[in-house]
């Protein structure tokens, strides 16, 4: 009953504000604020506030919201392991058939022509001196007066 009576005066200043709106020449705006203005008395006709009230103040409503909100918590945690591991079952075993069907052993390698079995490796080049290194940051440094 309260609900109905709030929606109703809501409605008619919502009108009231409209019919000002109108006045001063906004009709669109007017419009638009009559159709907003309009929703919570046709909510209350239509039945949806009563509804509402009731499933608001039930335990058992309450309740079946808190089941909805695990299903979906469960929901969530399993596309999350899922994903993680990289699929649904069925997915996992048809790839790993695909690997063992597509599974070939290696062919042996024919040695290389330049290389026989006393050869060393190619020598590395010599490593640049400490002061090399370091005269580039000294060539900066000094260049900002540092």
């Amino acid at each position: 009953m309260i609900a109905e009576t709030v929606c109703s005066a809501l409605s008619a200043a919502g009108l009231g504000i409209a019919a000002v709106t109108a006045y001063r020449k906004r009709f669109l705006t007017a419009a638009r604020v009559a159709a907003y203005s309009l929703i919570p008395i046709g909510l209350v006709m239509t039945g949806v506030v009563g509804w509402a009230a009731n499933t608001a103040f039930s335990p058992t409503a309450w309740a079946g919201f808190a089941l909805l909100g695990a299903a979906w918590a469960v929901f969530l945690a399993t596309r999350a392991v899922e994903r993680r591991r990289g699929g649904t079952r069925k997915e996992r075993r048809a790839a790993a058939r695909a690997a063992r069907q597509e599974a070939v052993p290696p062919a042996p390698s024919a040695p290389s022509l330049g290389e026989g079995r006393g050869t060393r490796p190619a020598a590395r080049p010599k490593a640049a001196s400490r002061d090399d290194d370091f005269s580039d940051i000294e060539a900066i440094l000094k260049k900002h007066g540092i």
